[in-house]
């Protein structure tokens, strides 16, 4: 019998992150990262450390989460992938299970990111979406939105639009690829696609663009507050975390 060697495997996962406490492990609640840790050292038999692409929140969502974890195991990808969804609770899944290079890094080999925002503007909230997008009961003005959503692509200090970490930061630069707002009845997406995200980032910009589609501030208001490069302040609310799903990742 021939003896397991260590690989790397990339995984590409989604998860509902209702009942976890965000991506990462935490001290006394439950997260996505310590499930998957905890499901593959089952399977393994050896203690098991799971990179993400990057952390989420708790009650945020991912369809497109990529992580890397170094494995010594005989299954092949595919079979791992099989073991694992048996194993995982129904609100995880891998989507997709590949042998990687010995250098990938699921947050440093990463090119861009791409987050998804739903809301439902209506006066009754769906109660099969209450989990998945945001209610925002009185009217939005879409268009202004839009306008303003597009202030933000390019490269720029997005200091008004992050919380605090609680953690160093190197840099609060970032560059925003495309950002759009469309609406189909009344389901509003904000898509927005960049090189990465601060903490809390896309939730501020949306909760921003919220303001402004209400009437509460002009698409204009968000070049100031990127020229100002000063830091957050209530002005800026977080949107809540129940409508932000990560969508997909890209890697060179």
């Amino acid at each position: 019998m021939t003896t397991p060697i260590l690989r790397r495997f990339r995984f590409t996962v989604a998860y509902d992150g209702t009942a976890y406490s965000g991506w990462q492990v935490q001290p006394r609640s439950p997260s996505v990262q310590q499930t998957l840790e905890e499901t593959l050292a089952g399977i393994t038999g050896h203690p098991v450390k799971i990179h993400g692409s990057g952390r989420t929140d708790q009650g945020v969502h991912a369809c497109g989460q990529v992580a890397h974890t170094d494995l010594t195991t005989r299954l092949d990808a595919t079979s791992l992938l099989r073991a694992c969804n048996a194993r995982l609770p129904a609100d995880i899944r891998i989507r997709s299970a590949v042998l990687a290079r010995s250098d990938f890094h699921a947050r440093r080999s990463a090119t861009r990111k791409e987050y998804r925002y739903f809301v439902w503007n209506d006066a009754v909230m769906p109660p099969e979406r209450r989990l998945y997008a945001a209610h925002v009961p009185h009217p939005l003005d879409v268009s202004r939105m839009h306008e303003a959503a597009r202030a933000f692509v390019g490269k720029h200090d997005f200091a008004a639009f992050t919380a605090n970490p609680n953690r160093e930061v190197e840099s609060t630069v970032r560059e925003i690829f495309a950002f759009t707002v469309t609406a189909r009845g009344h389901a509003i997406t904000f898509r927005v696609c960049g090189n990465g995200f601060l903490y809390k980032q896309v939730r501020s910009m949306v909760g921003f663009l919220l303001r402004v589609g209400a009437g509460a501030e002009t698409p204009e208001a968000v070049s100031g507050l990127l020229d100002a490069r000063s830091s957050r302040t209530a002005r800026v609310p977080s949107a809540i975390p129940q409508g932000l799903f990560l969508w997909r990742v890209w890697y060179r």
